[in-house]
């Protein structure tokens, strides 16, 4: 429970705080608007291997040592849940150090599926969730300062992150395109008539795509864009473009000359997007080659190549986010920003303070920055910076306490930023004010369960679904441990609860998101009903569920393959795409699915 803000903490009750030793106790403090903290050491260069990936690197080749040097909460590396191993834990141990390498997604959230697993069930039901609020950690401010308050996981035990493996950089299968969902793949045919015995009230499935062909060690395939016109889809090293209504290409297949690396989640005001590919097929390639796309045409506009940052600073992997015209990409220590419209390079973001490397950025409506500050000093530390996208000055700065670490942003406007504390096995979910001061902190006894993918060599701060904002409400799904889950609303003004409402059927509900007054919501399917999309009222004395869309029952198999996908509500549309390919050349492999009426 959180106690009113400057007020001390009561004593008594699960997980009451302590009294906290002066200077504050592992929690975030506010240095003030664009102060970076004290120095924690002398000027000079970073410590070797600051924020270098630091597992074996996705060619095989052993990466630096990291700055940590103490062993880490994880000992020795946990059995994944399919039985094969799986990489080290992030504090000193084989594994990344804190901000570069550890898996960003909530315990229990969907893993890294296994090689060759197109999986025709959803992995994650029935793991442990993250519990907030008496289960996990809620923040005190007290005089200015942020308190840790409670601790613990849903069942007192730290659920240890595992790493995802590395893609394989030689394809085992045909590189040549195909049309995804003409039949030509190595899988046959498309499935029998989706829409076969389609009842009455039932939505459509207006088009369904099958995947390119990837190697047999799997590939990525992260992106998806809704325009009014087309549904763009990355996979492997394709990009392809279908009409919103009937799934006809609206542009040729885009193959790139190697593997996609990074795309932007967002679009510009004019449906362009960036990727970023690898520069070749060999363990010393980068992911630096740069490519602009217009999503409606399927035209490509400005290429560049990214230059390798200092030493240690490297483009091995890379984050790709847009805000307004600028195109922020991160590198592992350091951020350059380019017009997104021209590729001109406006400017750098790079080591500040003594010892601040930024580590992640997150683009939409603002750009934020997280850096890492004072590697393996007493003064080690997270913070988070608002940046004026157009010239890279910082607008405010939040310092967290040592120990602290910034995970993800579930909003950005308004900001809601999800921390941890492994150490003290701790969680945290705050909202700032749009001056990055401590508007609330999520205080809530349910176990939550948005679905966040791996994020194995950077942070991916904006890489979770399942989670809606609007200007006032925060909308979370809870864990279903048995039968329906709920959706709660949590006050952003006071990080308590307004209401909640249960899921309309006995499978999952996830918010997709809130518009017009109203919370669009997934209701997944069943293995003999299709999934749901419904309106639930955000304000007023009723929050039952409308439902918008019911998916046709002979889909359901289909719909319910997908073992990774990302998903969108779009003019009264549902798409569902794969964010990652088995390369099984036995089996037909899902890429998208769209359902209308």
């Amino acid at each position: 429970m959180t106690q009113p803000p400057n007020q001390p903490p009561q004593p008594g009750g699960f997980g009451a705080p302590q009294d906290p030793p002066p200077g504050g106790f592992g929690a975030p403090r506010n240095p003030g608007p664009g102060t970076p903290p004290p120095p924690a050491q002398p000027p000079g260069a970073p410590q070797p291997g600051y924020g270098y990936p630091q597992q074996p690197g996705p060619y095989g080749s052993p990466q630096q040592p990291g700055p940590y040097g103490q062993p880490g909460p994880y000992g020795q590396p946990p059995q994944g849940p399919y039985g094969a191993p799986q990489q080290p834990g992030p504090y000193g141990q084989p594994g990344q150090p804190p901000g570069y390498g550890y898996p960003q997604q909530f315990p229990g959230a969907p893993g890294t599926p296994p090689a060759g697993g197109s999986g025709s069930r959803r992995p994650f039901r029935g793991k442990p969730a993250i519990a907030v609020g008496a289960a996990v950690a809620a923040l005190l401010v007290i005089g200015g300062t942020v308190y840790a308050v409670t601790s613990g996981g849903d069942d007192g035990r730290k659920k240890k992150p595992v790493a995802g493996k590395s893609d394989d950089a030689k394809p085992t299968a045909p590189e040549s395109p195909v049309n995804p969902g003409d039949g030509s793949g190595d899988g046959g045919a498309d499935p029998d008539n989706l829409n076969e015995g389609r009842q009455a009230g039932e939505a459509r499935v207006l088009w369904y795509k099958e995947a390119p062909d990837a190697p047999g060690s799997g590939a990525d395939a992260n992106g998806m864009w809704i325009t009014g016109k087309t549904a763009v889809k990355a996979a492997y090293k394709d990009l392809v473009g279908y009409n919103v209504g009937d799934g006809n290409p609206t542009w040729d297949t885009i193959t790139f000359p190697q593997k996609i690396c990074a795309t932007t989640p967002q679009k510009t005001a004019d449906d362009k997007i960036v990727v970023a590919y690898m520069s070749g097929a060999s363990d010393r390639a980068k992911c630096n080659q740069l490519q602009q796309i217009d999503l409606n045409t399927g035209k490509k506009g400005w290429s560049g190549e990214i230059a390798d940052g200092a030493l240690f600073d490297s483009t091995i992997t890379v984050e790709l986010s847009i805000a307004g015209n600028t195109l922020m990409v991160g590198r592992s220590q350091s951020g350059t920003a380019y017009d997104v419209t021209t590729g001109k390079k406006l400017y750098d973001k790079k080591k500040y303070g003594d010892a601040c490397f930024p580590a992640a950025f997150a683009g939409g409506s603002r750009l934020i920055q997280v850096a890492s500050c004072g590697a393996a000093t007493d003064n080690e530390h997270d913070e988070i910076q608002e940046l004026d996208p157009k010239t890279g000055k910082v607008k405010w700065t939040f310092a967290y306490e040592k120990g602290w670490r910034i995970g993800r942003t579930f909003s950005v406007d308004p900001l809601v930023v999800y921390s941890t504390n492994e150490d003290d096995d701790k969680w945290n979910i705050a909202t700032f004010t749009g001056t990055g001061k401590i508007r609330s902190q999520v205080d809530i006894d349910d176990a939550i369960a948005p679905e966040c993918g791996w994020a194995v060599l950077q942070r991916d701060l904006t890489g979770c679904n399942g989670v809606a904002v609007d200007a006032n409400t925060l909308y979370l799904p809870t864990e279903a441990t048995t039968g329906a889950n709920e959706v709660l609303a949590i006050d952003l003004a006071k990080g308590k609860e307004k209401w909640r409402v249960k899921s309309p059927a006995d499978e999952t509900m996830f918010p997709l998101k809130a518009e017009g007054g109203k919370l669009v919501a997934y209701v997944e399917p069943s293995y003999d009903a299709g999934g749901q999309v419904v309106s639930i009222a955000t304000t007023g004395s009723s929050h039952k569920p409308v439902k918008l869309l019911q998916n046709p029952a002979g889909a359901a198999e289909v719909e319910n393959g997908f073992f990774s996908r990302d998903i969108d509500w779009v003019d009264g549309r549902l798409y569902l795409s794969t964010t990652r390919l088995s390369g099984d050349d036995e089996a037909r492999e899902k890429l998208m699915l769209a359902y209308g009426k």
